[in-house]
């Protein structure tokens, strides 16, 4: 039986790395097959069991060992026999905080009840002695996670400058050491993404560390979850004036800090731009960016807070045409403006994906935007109260969209649940059965309560829908909670 080249498995199995059962079975096939297969399960390190880390505590190099025994550290995988294959080696995106405390705690608390002290100082052992193999086994690490204050520098390690000087990808938070920030600037020349985690500083460090970076893409820069970060407001221009041209990507959370926009113009090549902030005011700065040209932006997503819809019209009228993407939450402060609803009909033709908010008063918008962009293939329209009811968005869907294949259907407001009868659904369902030619379609509930009565709570609703999706007309059903 002729064998087919490693690389030819390499790119077969990359196309099975989401469907995990399918990839299982190829590990049952030969040996060959098997090692191409385990390095694709083995390659991220934030999916790892407990039971992969005691395999690579098994894979500890005899001295390491003695390290884990001498501090009185007593695993079976310390005895067990060295593994088939070294797995260590496997490892192409590294987490600090899951090597060090989400896995190894566990592993190590499910043998004896030991005081909370001595858990934490031998999970520190155990940790840096797994990172010592890492950057010593590891040729080269993709993506790096560092979400930890570390009272050891791994960057120091055996053989990390090594794994780390091609890293593509780094996600971490400000406050962590600013001597590891330093040592990467060192090292690290070709991060093409970075997110950035702020907290209520971020070190100088942080900007030598950006501006010697040779082609970053990606820069996504947000507030650690629980904090309400609202002074920096002179920092973050500055941190961006380190950004280079080269950036396509770039998100930025500002919750409440009130920030020149202005750098953002810097940033020609963008193809992707998303902004997210608490408060209409943060974007006043907008007005700055209104009249931009960025020739190749294709995804635009304003979060929560809006700009005034006079600056994202004259924005849409020079940046529309080449637009393939567009998510708009509080429209104009007034959740929904049918002047920048309409402005998207005009200057944004190339629709795949909307998302936006139709008041139940501006139905004929939601038709013109079916009726100007042709392409579009997926929208989230909001329901219930001041939008438009379930019955009307679905009745205009199926009868003047054209090649949509998702519908989106969500309440803005927690309480509010939706009230759309099974006649109402089947109605809409043999409606959709008519249409020339018939697309299967990927209809999504969004609901901004897990405990509200809602569509999935409706046992007739639920029946209509299984039915077809036996019939095909269905392709995909979800129902997505939202807890505030």
């Amino acid at each position: 039986m002729t064998q087919l080249p490693v690389d030819c498995l390499n790119e077969i199995f990359e196309h099975l790395k989401d469907d995990k059962h399918t990839l299982y079975s190829c590990v049952l096939v030969n040996r060959l097959w098997c090692e191409v297969s385990v390095r694709i399960f083995w390659r991220d390190i934030r999916d790892y069991s407990t039971s992969n880390f005691s395999t690579l505590i098994a894979c500890l190099p005899n001295e390491s060992k003695k390290i884990l025994y001498d501090n009185g550290i007593i695993i079976s995988a310390l005895t067990s026999k060295f593994p088939t294959f070294n797995y260590a080696s496997f490892c192409k995106i590294l987490s600090i905080s899951r090597v060090y405390y989400n896995k190894i705690e566990k592993l190590l608390n499910s043998k004896k009840n030991i005081s909370r002290q001595k858990l934490r100082n031998k999970t520190n052992i155990v940790s840096q002695e797994i990172l010592k193999m890492l950057m010593n086994q590891v040729t080269t690490f993709n993506g790096l996670d560092i979400f930890l204050r570390l009272n050891i520098n791994f960057i120091l390690y055996p053989g990390a400058k090594d794994c780390l000087k091609n890293l593509t990808k780094l996600r971490c938070r400000s406050d962590i050491s600013t001597e590891l920030f330093y040592q990467l600037s060192q090292i690290c020349h070709n991060i093409r993404s970075f997110t950035l985690e702020y907290r209520e500083t971020i070190p100088n460090e942080i900007a030598d560390l950006i501006s010697v970076q040779r082609n970053l893409k990606c820069f996504n820069m947000k507030p650690y979850p629980i904090s309400a970060v609202n002074t920096l407001t002179n920092v973050i221009p500055s941190l961006m004036s380190k950004l280079p041209n080269t950036l396509i990507k770039f998100k930025l959370d500002g919750r409440y800090n009130r920030l020149s926009l202005l750098f953002i113009t810097n940033f020609s090549n963008l193809q992707e731009l998303k902004l997210s902030f608490e408060l209409n005011e943060c974007l006043g700065d907008f007005e700055k960016v209104q009249y931009t040209l960025f020739p190749q932006l294709q995804i635009l997503k304003i979060e929560k807070a809006c700009p005034k819809y006079e600056f994202l019209i004259n924005f849409l009228e020079i940046n529309g045409n080449n637009l393939k993407e567009i998510y708009l939450s509080d429209i104009g402060g007034n959740y929904g403006n049918n002047s920048l609803n309409s402005a998207i009909t005009t200057f944004c033709p190339n629709l795949r994906k909307l998302s936006t908010r139709i008041k139940y008063n501006e139905l004929e918008t939601l038709k013109m935007i079916f009726n100007s962009c042709k392409d579009l293939a997926s929208i989230k329209i909001c329901c219930g109260g001041i939008f438009l009811s379930e019955k009307e968005a679905l009745e205009t869907f199926v009868e003047y969209s054209q090649n949509i294949y998702e519908l989106i259907l969500y309440h803005l407001f927690g309480l509010v649940h939706f009230e759309l009868l099974p006649e109402e659904l089947e109605s809409f369902f043999k409606n959709w059965i008519d249409r020339k030619p018939l697309k299967s379609l990927s209809l999504i509930i969004v609901k901004r309560n897990a405990y509200v009565n809602s569509f999935d709570k409706n046992h007739e609703n639920i029946e209509i829908i299984n039915k077809y999706i036996k019939l095909g007309v269905i392709k995909k059903f979800k129902v997505v909670s939202l807890i505030l």
